[in-house]
């Protein structure tokens, strides 16, 4: 038995609405939008993966989901520009990576973050 993919699965009072701060924050596609459901892709290639946690690391909150992108510069900038909640700031984590926290319109913590080194 082989995992092909992991997807998160939210609960939404208004999927367009939570599909714009994704989309304008990552640059994601619809790839399907069937009113009570719409779900946003990229097209780059993934590992399956799944996080189990007691707390978020450097005593930040446990996120619902982690994002990698490329540029954690570029989506940090973003998403002050589009005055989005940031719940823990730009910092360089001592396991290796560049990260924030940012909260969703549905309240939800969102951790993006880049690899370093």
């Amino acid at each position: 038995m082989t995992v092909l993919r992991i997807v998160a699965d939210f609960q939404a009072d208004d999927p367009q609405t939570e599909s714009r701060f994704y989309r304008e924050l990552l640059d994601l596609d619809v790839v399907m939008d069937q009113a009570f459901i719409v779900t946003l892709a990229s097209g780059e290639t993934m590992a399956p993966q799944m996080s189990l946690m007691t707390e978020g690391g450097s005593g930040a909150p446990v996120p619902a989901m982690s994002i990698e992108v490329d540029n954690i510069d570029a989506v940090y900038e973003r998403a002050k520009r589009l005055n989005m909640e940031i719940v823990y700031t730009l910092t360089e984590e001592p396991w290796g990576v560049r990260r924030f926290f940012a909260r969703d319109p549905a309240g939800r913590i969102i951790n993006l973050l880049q690899h370093i080194g």
